[in-house]
């Protein structure tokens, strides 16, 4: 592996193209689309009662296998930047959203990181100096308002600790959203070296809280290393390059309410995969989440005052 000594302050890329932002936007979608299937993955394939082992399973090796892919480490500031942002976007994030997984239903516990979008744009507001943007604030709060009419549903379960770990792996990933994009990405350090950085530190996180409050857990059959190689690949090392890819060019509040996708993909497999079921409320909760999201990606033009002839 290489390391440098002077880190080059991050550049921030050209405006995207429409075509361009169109399938960017798709393929960053595709990070919180597969992280919507942690939780029928952890309730249906991994050992019961082993939350921290399985956000380190996920983390670790794919943060390894970015390393020895990138070749490339952190360097100057960017060593404490990334033990940061993959505590915050990795080892917090991961280890409250298998908490949440494992103590709630699939539905509910996902629908928890709706609040993240909101989060973000007061956020943005903040640290990256950005004018608030009510189209998306308010399609954040429609999408706050269709989860929770999800998660109303007869069927549903509060556990406590369960609903205050979904809502701080939320608080925990939108600050590292945020973040990421004030600090950009360094000059010559590739998407797969980036997501391997913080996938590395989020794992390093986890370890010996993992080791001291778990350990190993029994029962790890050929189902639970088929779930454990799914949330590691397409679910950490993959899912992060394209998110982290994304994030650099689409607007920080856009990307973030792509984020819908999570409890959407979640819902609709624990509908098709674990018998549970939506009600017309909850139908209507599914659409204007779905709504929000789709709505959050455009951005209107500006509105002419009246008399104004340019």
């Amino acid at each position: 592996m290489t390391t440098t000594t002077d880190p080059p302050a991050p550049t921030q890329p050209a405006s995207t193209p429409a075509t361009g932002r169109a399938g960017l936007t798709l393929a960053t979608a595709f990070a919180p689309a597969v992280w919507g299937t942690t939780y029928i993955v952890t309730t249906e394939l991994l050992p019961p009662h082993a939350p921290l082992f399985a956000a380190l399973m996920r983390a670790l090796p794919a943060g390894l296998l970015g390393l020895l892919i990138a070749r490339t480490l952190p360097h100057g500031t960017w060593w404490w930047k990334a033990a940061a942002l993959g505590t915050l976007n990795v080892g917090a994030f991961f280890a409250l959203l298998f908490i949440a997984a494992e103590r709630l239903p699939g539905g509910v516990a996902a629908t928890l990181g709706a609040s993240q979008p909101i989060l973000v744009a007061l956020l943005a507001t903040l640290i990256l100096s950005e004018r608030l943007s009510p189209w998306r604030l308010i399609w954040g709060v429609v999408g706050v308002v269709g989860v929770g009419l999800v998660v109303l549903g007869p069927g549903a379960a509060f556990d406590p600790l369960g609903i205050l770990a979904g809502l701080a792996g939320a608080a925990a990933m939108g600050t590292g959203i945020v973040l990421t994009k004030r600090w950009g990405r360094p000059e010559g350090v590739s998407a797969v070296g980036f997501a391997g950085w913080q996938l590395t530190a989020g794992g390093l996180v986890l370890l010996v809280p993992t080791l001291l409050v778990e350990g190993i857990p029994g029962g790890i059959d050929t189902q639970a290393v088929a779930g454990y190689l799914w949330l590691g690949s397409a679910g950490g090392l993959i899912a992060y390059i394209l998110w982290f890819k994304g994030l650099r060019s689409l607007p920080v509040t856009a990307t973030a309410l792509l984020g819908l996708l999570s409890p959407l993909v979640a819902t609709a497999l624990g509908v098709l995969l674990a018998d549970e079921s939506l009600d017309p409320l909850q139908l209507l909760g599914f659409a204007l989440a779905l709504a929000a999201l789709a709505a959050g990606q455009i951005n209107p033009a500006p509105r002419t005052p009246k008399g104004f002839v340019s």
